[in-house]
């Protein structure tokens, strides 16, 4: 794994990147930056995104205040009621590497300042 000049170097990174590496596979050839995206960049979606933040709450106690998954991830299959629910929700933002590693460090999910909102 290559990772990109200034990328933190410290024990909460290098947890958060063994967590990914476990739950969705790091790819060995690609520069890992803050700003890579684990839903785009590196595929997560569905089931194992849904594992993953479970994961990460479990792991790093962090509080997922007003965390909505469905502004980052696909749900598992299709389902038309769901799409309907998920109205305004179509387009996916980026959950960035960044994103996880400050909210593990302020045990909290905030959107509008992990997005810089």
């Amino acid at each position: 794994m290559n990772l990109a000049p200034n990328f933190p170097n410290d024990p909460t990174m290098h947890q958060l990147l063994q967590l990914l590496h476990e739950e969705i596979g790091l790819p060995e050839r690609k520069t890992i930056h803050l700003t890579t995206s684990i839903n785009f960049d590196l595929g997560c979606n569905g089931a194992d995104a849904q594992h993953l933040i479970e994961t990460l709450e479990d792991q790093f106690a962090i509080d997922f205040v007003d965390y909505d998954s469905y502004r980052y991830f696909q749900p598992e299959g299709y389902d038309v009621f769901l799409k309907r629910k998920a109205k305004g929700r179509g387009e996916k933002e980026p959950l960035t590497i960044g994103m996880l590693y400050r909210a593990i460090k302020a045990q909290r999910w905030d959107t509008r300042e992990l997005e810089g909102l």
